[in-house]
């Protein structure tokens, strides 16, 4: 079958118009799917464009390099040449969002760090973009995120797909409101300086958690720091997803301090059962929360049903909910 015919066959799939920063998305509405692959429209609210695309405001707009192997097999990268000549040709100060596509990002940190006097107003980055030809994101290689926000201390957004290679260390930061990782295994050590560090102005933190196949080890005990709070005051919207421990994350979620601040939480993605919805339901009381995302769980329609019952005024998202014996989470490989 030739390619056009494949592309007639395919059905487009729009991503979803609200942004990850904002609300818990499910994992297959983040991107968009089409027979390039898959891959985001927009960042931080701004449309993704590219360095030689045309481009009325620079400002309003998320900026594309490219990092990793170069597009015609060679090796190396480019992205510091790049971003030299992307800030040269708009002016550093009508930068405020750029996205780092290719399959290794793990020196964009350092590259952006060393920048970062040219790039005064920069508010958001994306580290480890999805790029139509090598999407899968236990391909995609990180480095130390810690420079990145070291450098920027205005930064209020990061989001880091990908975790090979990924390393944190904590930090105080006082600007970051959004924070999220996207990989099929996000490493313990990672967890935990996330659970370390002091973000007082951090509203969203996001972590696909993963299985331990793809670097996903931490455990509760890594999540301790998060759960307590100390160091999130302003947490309104808490994603542990994607968790082949669904069930004691649960559990652990079920008396921690942090959920009586949350409007939103997000414990989808994962292999949720009866016995974590069981905890959630014997836990804290949970009727404060504006959106409750279960989806992609292992729920029994008893237990669906009773959730649904013991939150009426809450939205409950228990979609994609699957009845056979083979667990798995949504995203991994």
């Amino acid at each position: 079958m030739m390619y056009d015919d494949l592309e007639e066959q395919w059905e487009e799939t729009p991503a979803d118009p609200r942004d990850p920063g904002d609300a818990f998305i499910p994992e297959d509405s983040v991107y968009r799917h089409d027979p390039a692959g898959a891959h985001r429209e927009r960042f931080a609210g701004l449309p993704i464009v590219e360095p030689g695309d045309p481009c009325a405001d620079p400002w309003q707009a998320a900026w594309v390099l490219w990092d990793g192997a170069s597009t015609d097999g060679g090796a190396g990268s480019s992205l510091a040449d790049d971003l030299s000549e992307l800030i040269g040709r708009v002016g550093g100060q009508r930068i405020q969002a750029i996205v780092v596509a290719g399959e290794d990002a793990s020196g964009a940190p350092e590259v952006l760090a060393a920048h970062a006097h040219r790039l005064p107003r920069l508010r958001s980055v994306f580290l480890g973009f999805v790029e139509p030809e090598h999407w899968e994101i236990s391909w995609i290689r990180q480095g130390d995120i810690t420079p990145l926000l070291e450098a920027f201390p205005r930064l209020e957004r990061l989001d880091v797909r990908g975790s090979d290679g990924l390393v944190m260390r904590p930090v105080r930061h006082e600007h970051l409101r959004v924070l999220r990782f996207e990989c099929g295994g996000l490493p313990a050590h990672v967890v935990r300086a996330v659970g370390d560090s002091h973000l007082p102005g951090l509203a969203h933190l996001e972590l696909w958690l993963g299985v331990e196949q793809y670097g996903g080890d931490s455990t509760t005990a890594d999540l301790a720091g998060i759960l307590g709070g100390a160091g999130l005051p302003a947490l309104r919207r808490l994603g542990l997803r994607d968790s082949e421990r669904q069930d004691e994350i649960a559990s652990a979620v079920a008396a921690a301090p942090v959920v009586a601040r949350l409007e939103a939480l997000s414990l989808g993605m994962g292999v949720l059962t009866d016995a974590g919805a069981e905890a959630l339901l014997s836990g804290q009381p949970l009727s404060h929360l504006q959106h409750l995302d279960l989806h992609h769980n292992y729920l029994s329609e008893e237990t669906a049903a009773r959730v649904e019952k013991a939150l009426p005024t809450v939205t409950v998202d228990l979609s994609h909910r699957y009845t056979h014996d083979e667990f798995y989470v949504a995203v991994s490989e």
